[in-house]
């Protein structure tokens, strides 16, 4: 669209408050549907209810032992968002599920007939039932669950807590159960050693007829001590390297891809390893963030992608150099064990060939049972020790509060809604009336209508509650004494005239303005007669309450006689000639010579001629009326028809060579803007002070002060004296 005026290519805040007064019911009746529906549809919104619990959970530093001092927990972010995805899993949800039956519970939310599957009720519990929030930099997380039946939401919420807390404390203890379960097992496996060796040394007391020797007794001489003091660093070894087998063993059995989960202080203490878990989070949480806002070819996200798998396979790398270190640690410890037992072998081989050869396997066994006893015992300390351990309490969840069933529903939130509602109902009120404005093509200045027309604007005329001007109100009679002064000025001075008013489309003033212009003319000393020549729809014999018949159409068709269809004293000075009667009756080419008969007959009787017309595009009657007359003049109701309608009408009359004398705007607001608030505020002087009546006729302090500067025509405003 091409812009019609000057204002639209510099806009500012006044013209856009303007904008807003001018379209200000449009803004009202959108905003006011908008919040209408937003009523009516809130109110058939289903009612959710809102039950919350809230959890503290901390990241454990490891095994608690009781004979250890104990470290205080901190916060870890990334130990948090794996809580939150812990908690809306099919690991947590489905025991939920199931013990609350929401297969069945929810199955009439979805229109089921019976009971849903598990996966469907998981994602809908998790897509429209649980919000899992947590405050910055805190510890505290809030299970929120919404739900169309209060005590529903309480039980979801705290069945919820409940099993996750299980699932903590069940997952804290795994690794002391299995090193418990380990520990029995060696344990059993000792007290079996224990026996067999206690009927070994049973059976060589028989057999060496030694059953009064003191098993705790000791020898002095030095290979005794020697040995005995081999034997006792083998049964640390051997407990050594028992314990590293045992840690190989199980990490060993451990797939790689569930290594991670274990990469705490707990089991694996390597700084580096846990440094590169933590490089790892903050990389997958940056893919995390990055999908949702890019695309999967995206240079960025390929680079998040990438930096991510290296950080992996540095991870799975230092985990596989773990187990490899603690395999040599094993093999180390195992090593030993063995060169130990060769040594002790072979000092006992020694020690056999002495001279107390025979007492050597009694004592050889005796001592055997001595270490696998003390063994047994360090095991069965250890086992009590374990056991202690795994009964202290583990404090790293903890439920603080339980789920009440609410009193009141959460969803849908009245206050929100018509707030939103308030606030889109404003924007989409102001961005339909900017769109409208931008899309208007009418004329909207008088400086578009003379730019683009090329003609002098003769008169703005106000809308006016009364447009007939019953009471003759000064300040509403002002715009049509200024459209008289203009008009006699543009026309030929003491020379009767015809003229016509013409307008584009239909229903845009041009009658009630030619009637008011009629009266105010007579008023004023003319002799005017009225001719309405408007055959399809007339309308000046209602504005006078005359008859229509007989009239215009009647003489036309030779019908009447001129003296006939004249309706005298319509007003001192102004007569009335009405449409006339004749059903389906239309101007055409024939009855030019009539109507020129018609106006040189009465331009001996009248000083003006004024006819009303019909639209002159789209009805041809208008065209053949403009083109006996002396002057025509446009009218154009104040954005009513778009610019090139108004050319268009323009044309039409120009290329019939009718004289265009000017143009008449009508039905002009007063909070129009622009150039109309100069006449606007000009014709609003008269209506300032008492309520008195001004006397018929145009006052000289009072009028507009019409002046010619080169081929126009404009309205000057008259200097005021000051009052005081």
């Amino acid at each position: 669209m091409v812009p019609t005026s000057a204002s639209k290519d510099s806009a500012s805040l006044a013209d856009f408050m303007q904008l807003l007064r001018q379209r200000k019911a449009l803004i009202a009746l959108i905003l006011g549907l908008v919040l209408i529906t937003t009523i009516v549809v809130t109110a058939f919104l289903p009612r959710w209810y809102l039950a919350t619990t809230k959890i503290r959970v901390e990241k454990p530093e490891g095994e608690v032992k009781l004979f250890q001092a104990q470290s205080s927990s901190y916060y870890d972010p990334y130990f948090l968002q794996d809580q939150f995805k812990i908690m809306q899993s099919e690991k947590i949800l489905y025991p939920v599920i199931e013990n609350l039956g929401l297969n069945t519970r929810l199955a009439p939310l979805l229109g089921a007939t019976g009971p849903l599957p598990s996966a469907m009720t998981y994602r809908y519990l998790l897509n429209k039932m649980l919000a899992v929030e947590s405050q910055r930099s805190s510890s505290l997380i809030e299970i929120n669950v919404y739900a169309q039946e209060p005590p529903l939401a309480a039980a979801i919420a705290n069945e919820i807590a409940r099993v996750y807390s299980d699932d903590r404390i069940a997952l804290a203890t795994s690794e002391q159960r299995e090193g418990l379960a380990h520990l029995r097992k060696e344990l059993e496996a000792q007290e079996q050693v224990v026996s067999a060796q206690r009927d070994t040394v049973e059976r060589l007391r028989k057999d060496l007829n030694i059953s009064g020797v003191d098993l705790n007794a000791r020898y002095s001489d030095m290979e005794i001590e020697t040995l005995r003091q081999m034997q006792n660093s083998l049964i640390a070894l051997s407990v050594d390297a028992i314990g590293r087998r045992t840690r190989w063993e199980r990490f060993k059995s451990i797939a790689p891809a569930d290594r991670l989960s274990l990469v705490n202080s707990e089991l694996i203490q390597d700084t580096n390893i846990q440094n590169l878990l933590q490089a790892y989070l903050v990389a997958d949480q940056n893919v995390t963030r990055l999908q949702s806002r890019l695309g999967e070819a995206h240079p960025d996200l390929i680079a998040a992608v990438d930096n991510r798998a290296k950080i992996r396979e540095q991870l799975d790398g230092q985990l596989r150099g773990y187990e490899s270190a603690l395999e040599i640690a094993y093999q180390e410890a195992d090593s030993r064990v063995a060169e130990l037992k060769n040594q002790l072998a072979q000092a006992k081989v020694a020690q056999i060939l002495s001279a107390r050869e025979r007492m050597r396997p009694f004592e050889e066994a005796a001592q055997k049972l001595e270490d696998e006893t003390r063994l047994l015992t360090t095991l069965k300390l250890t086992l009590r020790q374990r056991e202690i351990d795994f009964q202290v309490p583990k404090r790293t969840i903890e439920i603080l509060n339980t789920a009440e069933p609410p009193r009141y529903p959460s969803r849908p939130n009245w206050t929100l809604s018509i707030a939103l509602a308030l606030v889109f109902g404003s924007l989409l009120g102001v961005g339909a009336a900017l769109l409208l404005e931008y899309f208007d093509t009418s004329f909207r200045t008088v400086g578009d209508v003379e730019t683009r027309l090329k003609l002098p604007v003769l008169g703005v005329i106000p809308r006016q509650t009364d447009p007939l001007g019953g009471d003759e109100d000064p300040a509403e009679a002002e715009p049509y004494r200024v459209l008289q002064t203009n008009l006699n000025l543009a026309l030929k001075p003491g020379q009767p005239a015809s003229l016509v008013i013409f307008s584009a489309g239909p229903g845009e003033g041009k009658s009630t303005t030619l009637f008011r212009l009629a009266r105010l003319a007579a008023a004023a000393g003319e002799r005017v007669v009225l001719i309405d020549s408007d055959f399809r729809r007339p309308a000046q014999h209602r504005l006078a309450e005359r008859p229509r018949e007989p009239g215009l159409s009647d003489w036309l068709m030779n019908r009447q006689p001129l003296e006939t269809i004249v309706q005298r004293e319509l007003a001192p000075n102004l007569d009335f000639i009405p449409s006339g009667g004749v059903p389906g009756f239309t101007l055409g080419l024939l009855q030019v010579n009539r109507l020129k008969e018609l106006i040189a007959t009465l331009r001996g009787r009248y000083d003006k001629i004024l006819f009303d017309s019909p639209p002159i595009i789209g009805v041809s009657d208008a065209s053949v009326l403009a083109s006996v007359m002396d002057g025509a003049v446009l009218l154009i109701q104040h954005r009513r028809n778009p610019q090139s309608m108004v050319l268009r009408a323009q044309q039409i009359v120009e290329a019939i060579k009718t004289p265009l004398l000017g143009v008449v705007l009508t039905q002009v607001p007063e909070n129009a803007g622009g150039d109309y608030g100069y006449y606007t505020h000009n014709y609003s002087y008269y209506s300032d002070g008492s309520h008195r009546r001004h006397r018929p006729g145009p006052s000289a302090a009072h009028q507009a002060a019409p002046a010619v500067e080169g081929d126009r025509l404009v309205l000057r405003e008259p200097e005021r004296k000051d009052p005081a």
